[in-house]
């Protein structure tokens, strides 16, 4: 849906919600994707996203609650019937199924279970169990498996035992009489062989699994690293209990890069999705002012006792802003680097080494450019060689001198048990500002006593 077509049926929408025109909305709501559908709900205030999501039939209203925020999900969730809402979770997969009735007050989710089929319920229950962000909490329980010793005809029959309840199919795995997974077998390899091969002959025995207990970002580097489309989820004794689909992958990945960015920032997720009182989010973002506040007075300080410095030679005052934003660029240049690296886990002693010193060598060739400009400036504008020569020199070793911070505190934090994300910036400035200040202000003192 282009921007000017959502735009025009936003304002469609909202006049036929004005009309009551109920048959005219059903139509939409049928020619509409889900997705599009939850776009449009998040664009209407309380009443009319509570009209129009009275008309779409429990099946219609599953596919949509599962592509909309968590904010605006609960909004329309707390105006719910509980049938409604029982009838709702009723059609959904058992991993949505159960992130929507995990997110309930603990009577309004008793009503809901009691009201659901008991299959469903006993599914719920079984993933409710597993921590939100483990892969037991992501798993879907609708997969196909069959036993190693049955035939590939026996595996294509139970695929189409289980068409209506399954949606997408990319691997049959096989298990033993234990029920451990022991194979895994491509849809299409499936296809291709004989239809009286055992799946133990046609099985790949090498089979990428995850533990219930798993993050669900080493979930997701997993299933990039080795390009699946789904990946089989295990308990401790090897035993299969769920899948994850590329689809809810995906859903990670965006999950865990917005929390990321967020904390860098030192927002949450509810001060982007809704409003929030100023005292909660004063909360979240004081602390990290707090220690820039305080890292700056250490900068102050410095400024301080190279005042006779700054008399002198005024000139000296003019790039203190090009010193600092550069070196503190190159500084968070390196963090994000280093925190992407520790968000994918690409960490260990060697590549600890190895991104340092990488890290060091952009720093300096980047510095040796921007020093060569900054004496270019200086010569030119001011007719000052030596001033320049100094000055330069000075914003290659603070480009150094933050690089180097920027690689190696976001290892610390992350040591320490401190979300680098959210720590590492206020740490990499204020580094900066001090040591910067102390590298350029110390240069040109020396230059000024020496150099004149």
């Amino acid at each position: 849906m282009e921007a000017i077509d959502r735009k025009e049926i936003i304002e469609n929408i909202l006049y036929l919600i004005d009309a009551e025109d109920a048959p005219a909305l059903k139509s939409i709501i049928i020619d509409s994707h889900p997705a599009d559908l939850a776009d449009i709900l998040r664009d209407l205030d309380d009443e009319e996203r509570a009209y129009l999501f009275s008309l779409m039939t429990a099946e219609t209203a599953s596919e949509v609650m599962t592509e909309l925020d968590e904010v605006t999900r609960e909004d329309i969730v707390s105006d719910l019937e509980t049938e409604r809402l029982s009838e709702i979770v009723d059609e959904m997969d058992s991993d949505d199924a159960a992130d929507v009735v995990a997110e309930l007050p603990q009577e309004i989710k008793a009503e809901v279970l009691a009201n659901i089929e008991p299959q469903d319920r006993a599914e719920v229950e079984r993933l409710l169990v597993h921590e939100e962000d483990s892969a037991g909490g992501i798993m879907a329980l609708e997969y196909i498996a069959v036993y190693e010793d049955q035939t590939v005809d026996d595996a294509i029959r139970e695929i189409r035992r289980r068409a209506d309840e399954i949606d997408e199919v990319f691997y049959i795995y096989a298990l033993d009489r234990g029920g451990r997974l022991v194979g895994v077998v491509p849809l299409k390899s499936l296809l291709l062989r004989n239809p009286r091969r055992l799946i133990r002959d046609v099985m790949f025995r090498d089979v990428i699994s995850v533990s219930t207990e798993m993050d669900q970002e080493q979930v997701a580097n997993i299933v990039r690293k080795y390009n699946l489309s789904a990946v089989p989820v295990v308990d401790k004794n090897q035993r299969l209990v769920g899948r994850i689909t590329i689809d809810d992958i995906i859903d990670v990945l965006h999950e865990e890069a917005n929390e990321d960015i967020q904390r860098m920032a030192g927002i949450s997720d509810e001060e982007v999705l809704q409003e929030t009182s100023a005292v909660r989010i004063s909360r979240n973002r004081l602390p990290w002012l707090l220690i820039s506040f305080f890292g700056e007075l250490g900068s102050a300080l410095v400024l301080s006792r190279f005042d006779a410095t700054l008399e002198e030679i005024i000139i000296s005052a003019f790039f203190i802003p090009v010193i600092m934003a550069t070196g503190g660029n190159a500084g968070i240049q390196s963090s994000t680097i280093v925190v992407r690296s520790l968000a994918m886990n690409d960490t260990g002693a060697t590549r600890l080494w190895n991104r340092v010193l990488r890290e060091l060598r952009v720093a300096t060739l980047n510095g040796l450019i921007i020093g060569a400009l900054l004496f270019t400036v200086i010569f030119f504008w001011k007719h000052q060689t030596a001033f320049g020569f100094v000055s330069g020199l000075a914003i290659i070793l603070v480009m150094i001198n933050s690089a180097a911070f920027g690689a190696i505190v976001p290892f610390v934090l992350h040591k320490l048990k401190v979300d680098p994300a959210i720590a590492t910036g206020p740490f990499i400035t204020t580094a900066n500002d001090i040591f910067g200040l102390l590298i350029y202000l110390g240069m040109t003192s020396f230059y000024m006593a020496h150099g004149r």
